[in-house]
């Protein structure tokens, strides 16, 4: 066991040892501590191991000393030799030190130096960054001036050069990085400035947009006036070079409006990259304003002034957008100024065509006409079709007809109102020439005659004539500058005065002819008219053709249809005739006053009838001046009607009785018609024409009067009977008011005298009359 102690305390005391010898001298303490907190005894072991290790070093110390002595001699010996070498050398360092001493003053003003040339060499490199620096300041400076004067678009320039010459130069400074944050915001104040001054511009050129297209509809006024005064265009070649030569004559767009804001908003966002953010807006805000100039005034129609402004500002829109289409190279495009001419037509052509319908001035009308066609050769020369424009002006054309053809009216009725329906008299050769002047009358037998003299119209006839004319001038009014050729104007002519005729005048004639105050006289005269206005149309279709210059001879001319106005009038005229004939006949024939159960006649004819036979001996005096036809129809009608109501006066159911002295009165009132209808009252009746107009009276009346019964009865059917034209049942009713009467009135007492078997004869030819009339009855 101690042993075994002895072992492990030799082994620790080597480790020891080696750890002495190994570690800093710090740390030998807590090893030697170690030795003395071991076993008893233990550090005397240690020592003795100690210093064992002590003369074990000494003598490799030793070994090692006697190993290196010689050289350490030969080094001692070359110690003594180098003695001397280091005293010269301590001379050298004491030198060296008052060299030192003496280059004090030196080594400061080489520091100085040194100073001053870094000082120098700082300024260069100053002078130097301050020239790179230096123009970014001036062209911010720039910048800003260009800001302040509001010339944006070479401050976006300046900016640009700022940013992709300068700045990066010396983008390491700070003030120029906050340089390069703020472009970006100066370039949008410049975008928000110029849109607000496009805004200002669209706004303003809304405002001017009446003075763009009065100037230019005022120059394309004048100057159209010049070629039309020059020369008649027609062809569309001749038009287009109107187009051209009025081209030049209109002042453009820049000599009445500053465009530079449009321009410089343009070049700005170009400048930008946002041209298209531009052009999107400006187009959207145009159309609104097209939208805006479109829409008319409720009241445009009632005056030119309202037409005429709606029309500036439409041509100062288009003209404004003409130029910004040749002057911005595709701000706007020719397809979006078709668009949006196409549709401004489409409206226009609307609003116009609804507002001149309201329109009953004729005069306005055509002011209207004018200003259209001002308004479409100004558009023309801005390269606008129009051509629906001047389609537009033939509706509107129509409807000017139509309002002419109301005023005429007007005027034909107060010619007729203050027409006295009496010939014209003429008391002198001037005033004769005064009549012929205004109205086309040629005629031998009056030119021959002595003044004073009467002219068979009345005053109306030139009066109408020349009012005639004066439509066909009106009508002519507008369809001048319409760019038609003579032949088109000249068959429009003819078409409007053929609905001045045919309509027109045609219905106040018949409107005329059918008034209560015009009498047979006016009636008459009324026909005479009509016949010289109607052979004066053919003067009217020669005025026509010499106001539009065109050869008679011209194929497929239209022509006027006066005849059958003047023939239709004059047929009315005459059919009136007849009308207030009958009329007149029985307001006579209503005085009558017949005793139906007179015993005797008084032996001549009734007044009323004798009154009746002069006043229409008088009347047909009159008819002379009427065509023969027109004066024989008349006495024939007033015959037969007279006739005619004779006939229902004696067959009356309301006449109950009749005597024979009422008969023998009523056949003296006959015998004075017949003897009225042989006096040829009006020339041209062959034989006895107008008398056969009272033969069924006179046949009936001569049956009673000679009471020949037997030769009707037995003649009844024969083509050759005496009394052909008595009709069984006329007969039977006559005869049975004078049965009644002679029953009660014993009215054929005489009879009875001679041959009491007459009344008995009565009665067998009432019987026999019934039943011929009951035969007639069974086969129609």
């Amino acid at each position: 066991m101690a042993e075994s102690e002895t072992l492990e305390s030799v082994t620790e005391h080597e480790r020891i040892l080696q750890e002495i010898e190994s570690t800093d001298t710090a740390c030998v303490g807590p090893t030697l501590r170690s030795v003395y907190d071991d076993q008893p005894n233990a550090h005397k072991r240690f020592m003795e191991k100690l210093d064992a290790r002590i003369r074990n070093h000494d003598r490799e110390i030793e070994k090692m000393c006697n190993f290196h002595h010689q050289g350490f001699v030969d080094a001692i010996t070359e110690l003594l030799k180098v003695r001397a070498d280091a005293e010269k050398l301590m001379v050298i360092t004491d030198t060296n030190r008052r060299l030192q001493e003496a280059g004090k003053e030196v080594t400061a003003q080489m520091e100085e130096v040194i100073r001053c040339r870094v000082q120098q060499r700082n300024m260069v490199t100053t002078v130097e960054k301050l020239q790179l620096c230096i123009p970014v300041l001036e062209m911010y400076s720039k910048l800003k001036e260009q800001l302040d004067s509001k010339r944006y678009y070479a401050a976006l320039k300046t900016m640009e050069q700022l940013q992709n010459i300068y700045i990066p130069r010396v983008s390491q400074y700070r003030f120029c990085q906050i340089m390069a944050e703020n472009l970006p915001k100066l370039r949008e104040e410049i975008k928000e400035i110029s849109m607000s001054d496009l805004k200002d511009f669209l706004e303003s050129i809304r405002k001017h947009s009446d003075k763009i297209g009065q100037t230019a509809m005022k120059q394309v006024r004048s100057q159209t006036f010049i070629i039309h005064h020059h020369e008649n265009l027609h062809s569309v070649h001749d038009r287009l070079l109107q187009a051209i030569f009025l081209s030049k004559m209109v002042l453009t767009a820049p000599d009445l409006v500053d465009f530079s804001p449009v321009y410089r908003c343009l070049h700005i966002y170009s400048v930008l990259g946002d041209r298209e953010t531009f052009e999107n807006y400006y187009r959207k805000q145009r159309k609104k304003q097209a939208r805006l100039v479109l829409q008319p005034q409720s009241s445009m129609h009632e005056t030119v002034e309202g037409y005429r402004k709606y029309f500036n500002q439409i041509v100062g829109f288009f003209v404004v957008e003409d130029h910004i289409l040749h002057a911005t190279q595709g701000l706007v495009t020719r397809a979006f100024t078709d668009e949006l001419w196409n549709m401004a037509l489409s409206k226009i052509i609307a609003v116009l065509r609804t507002h001149s319908s309201y329109c009953n001035d004729p005069d306005l009308v055509l002011e209207l006409k004018n200003l259209i066609v001002i308004f479409a050769d100004t558009l023309q020369v801005y390269g606008f079709p129009v051509n629906r424009l001047f389609d537009l002006l033939f509706e509107i054309r129509d409807q000017y007809n139509e309002t002419l053809l109301k005023k005429w009216a007007l005027v034909f009725r107060d010619i007729f109102e203050q027409d006295n329906y009496s010939p014209i008299p003429v008391e002198s050769e001037e005033e004769y020439k005064s009549v012929i002047s205004r109205f086309p009358f040629h005629d031998a037998e009056i030119e021959k005659q002595p003044f004073p003299k009467k002219l068979p119209m009345s005053q109306s006839v030139p009066q109408i004539y020349t009012q005639v004319k004066e439509f066909i001038y009106a009508s002519l009014k507008f369809s001048e500058s319409l760019h038609r050729s003579s032949t088109e104007i000249d068959d429009m002519l003819r078409k409007s005065t053929n609905l001045l005729l045919t309509r027109t005048l045609s219905s106040c004639l018949q409107n005329l002819i059918k008034k209560p105050h015009i009498g047979l006289t006016e009636l008459v005269q009324i026909i005479i008219n009509t016949t010289h206005l109607e052979q004066a149309c053919r003067y009217l279709e020669d005025f026509i053709t010499n106001i539009t210059n065109v050869s008679p001879e011209t194929i497929h001319t239209t022509r006027l249809y006066g005849l059958s106005t003047f023939k239709d009038a004059r047929h009315a005229a005459e059919g009136e005739i007849y009308t207030k004939l009958n009329q007149k006949i029985d307001e006579f024939i209503q005085l009558a006053d017949y005793e139906w159960s007179m015993s005797e006649s008084d032996g001549r004819a009734s007044g009323y009838l004798m009154d009746l036979i002069n006043f229409l001996r008088s009347t047909f005096q009159v008819f002379t001046h009427l065509p023969g036809k027109v004066a024989q129809t008349a006495c024939m009608s007033a015959c037969k009607h007279l006739s005619t109501s004779l006939m229902q006066m004696l067959l009356d159911n309301e006449l109950k009785q009749i005597s024979m002295g009422a008969i023998q009165q009523f056949n003296l009132d006959v015998i004075q018609c017949e003897l009225f209808a042989s006096s040829e009252p009006v020339p041209g009746f062959q034989g006895d024409t107008l008398q056969l107009a009272f033969i069924d009276l006179r046949q009936l009346l001569d049956l009673f009067m000679v009471w020949d019964w037997s030769t009707y009865l037995a003649d009844y059917g024969q083509p050759n009977s005496k009394y052909l034209r008595v009709n069984p049942s006329t007969a039977l009713a006559l005869l049975e008011k004078m049965k009644d009467t002679s029953k009660k009135n014993n009215i054929f007492s005489q009879f009875r005298k001679n041959d009491r078997d007459k009344q008995k004869l009565i009665e067998t030819v009432v019987k026999q009359l019934r039943s011929l009339v009951n035969g007639m009855s069974q086969h129609p």
